[in-house]
Parts: structure tokens; sequence; C-alpha cells
């Protein structure tokens, strides 16, 4: 007879430094714990939370490199007629997309505004008894009524992208060569 012992793994605890993007002097930043093995919607519903949003808006998660470059999107909902290849936050654990190697991630909420925030993993943890997760661990800043404007820029310079820049405005269309009837 053989006896196969199981070992309980403690579960172990993400601390994700969840900070708005703003351009504005003072830093405004969240410090959540969750779960490793909670998805990305859990950790979506904590952010939303915990500046103060209703959680309506659609949002995604994208992963970054370690200079925030924007990489895979993983969405809220899917929008897509007849599916894709698009991952969703409901379907997507955390510690799959996460991990010591892998910190950081760009949130975007509520693509009309761009609230848009910087989400690092700063820690990994065991989880605390009595401690109920997701937790939020510290609040720093006040969230403004507004989302910050971006700027964005050229690519491969420091000219600021400007949409028109060759003059044409969108009114502008009376002395360009097409028939505005077109269809």
């Amino acid at each position: 007879m053989h006896l196969i012992f199981a070992s309980y793994i403690e579960p172990m605890i993400f601390r994700f430094r969840v900070v708005l993007d703003n351009d504005t002097k003072e830093d405004i930043f969240r410090d959540i714990e969750i779960r490793k093995t909670d998805t990305l919607e859990d950790l979506h519903n904590s952010i939303t939370q915990s500046f103060g949003f209703d959680g309506s808006e659609m949002a995604s998660f994208y992963l970054s490199d370690d200079e925030w470059n924007q990489g895979e999107e993983i969405s809220l909902f899917e929008l897509s007629e007849g599916g894709s290849d698009i991952q969703l936050m409901s379907q997507t654990v955390i510690d799959t997309v996460v991990s010591e190697e892998r910190t950081k991630m760009i949130y975007i909420y509520d693509f009309m505004s761009m609230w848009t925030f910087m989400v690092e993993l700063g820690e990994i943890v065991e989880e605390a008894d009595g401690t109920d997760y997701p937790n939020l661990l510290f609040v720093h800043g006040q969230v403004p009524s507004d989302a910050p404007e971006k700027v964005f820029e050229a690519e491969g310079g420091d000219d600021h992208f400007d949409e028109f820049e060759d003059g044409y405005g969108t009114d502008d269309y009376e002395h360009l060569d097409f028939d505005e009837n077109w269809n």
C-alpha cells in the first residue's frame, strides 16, 4: 500500500501598485493585494472601485515590457463579431500573465476618456490569516474629476503629433480633388 501525501501550498498574494498616468506633480496611486489565482477581471474590479469608478465602461489590460511599451490586449468584453483571438479578463488568471520576470501591465479604463494606469507587481507575499482579498492596502492622491489629457508624440522624434500638420482642417476640403458625393 502506497500513501500519497499532498502538500498544501500556501496561496500567494500579488501586491500591485496602480499609478494613474498623469502630468501633474502629484502622484496618484493605489496599492492592491490580490490572489495570484484570481482573474484580471477581479483586478479590474478592484482598480475601478479603489479609484472611485463605477466599473461600467469598457476597459483593457495590455501586457507591457520594462519600458512600458503596450503589448498584447486582454479585454473586459468580447466586442468583435464572430469571435477573435483576443483574451478576456474573465478567462485570464493573473499569474498566467504576471510573474517575477514580467511585472508590468498598462490598464485603460473608459476608452472615451482614456484613464490610463501603470500596473506593476511590487511584491509576492503569503496570504495573511483574516484578510479578505482583494484588499486595498494603501491610497495616495486624489483622483481628478476628468481624465488627464494625453499628448501624443510623433514616432521617432520629440515633435508632437498634429493631426492637421498638413494645414487642412476637417472643413477644408473644398479645394481638394474629390467628389464629396462619392457614394
